[in-house]
């Protein structure tokens, strides 16, 4: 039998969560909501420890996430880029921080743009079996985006 074998095929990147095996994908934009980057992970993968690979290089003058990105590595790593970390404390922690909640509301200009991605079927229906493929179509859908 002929053929690639099975070994060659690369990461799927599925991970376990409650549902079944699902992946996340993780996402930068800009001001204006344009895509910057994207990392694939495992569903049941930390969102907080993949950010700072997503911020790296990126100049900003503010660092917009949810309480799943409230880690104690990224607000260094936003303080060292002297930019504001406008991310709520987790219910947990025991210093509560206070947050810039008129510019918070600005994030939801990342879940337009995951809104504006969906109208590629293909990227979130999650039809490409290897990691790789999947995240190339994902950059396309960005790309499409960008353009228009």
């Amino acid at each position: 039998m002929r053929g690639r074998s099975k070994k060659d095929e690369g990461d799927q990147a599925p991970g376990r969560s409650r549902g079944g095996f699902s992946s996340k994908i993780l996402a930068a934009c800009g001001a204006l909501g344009n895509p910057l980057r994207f990392d694939l992970t495992a569903g049941q993968a930390g969102d907080a420890p993949r950010a700072l690979g997503l911020i790296d290089g990126i100049e900003t003058k503010a660092v917009l996430a949810d309480r799943a990105y409230d880690s104690d590595a990224l607000l260094k790593a936003v303080r060292a880029k002297k930019a504001e970390a406008v991310i709520p404390p987790n219910p947990t922690r025991s210093n509560q921080r206070q947050t810039n909640w008129f510019l918070y509301k600005e994030r939801h200009k990342i879940e337009i743009m995951f809104g504006h991605m969906k109208f590629y079927r293909r990227g979130f229906a999650r039809l490409e079996k290897l990691a790789r493929r999947y995240l190339a179509f994902v950059h396309f859908a960005a790309a499409c985006l960008l353009l228009r």
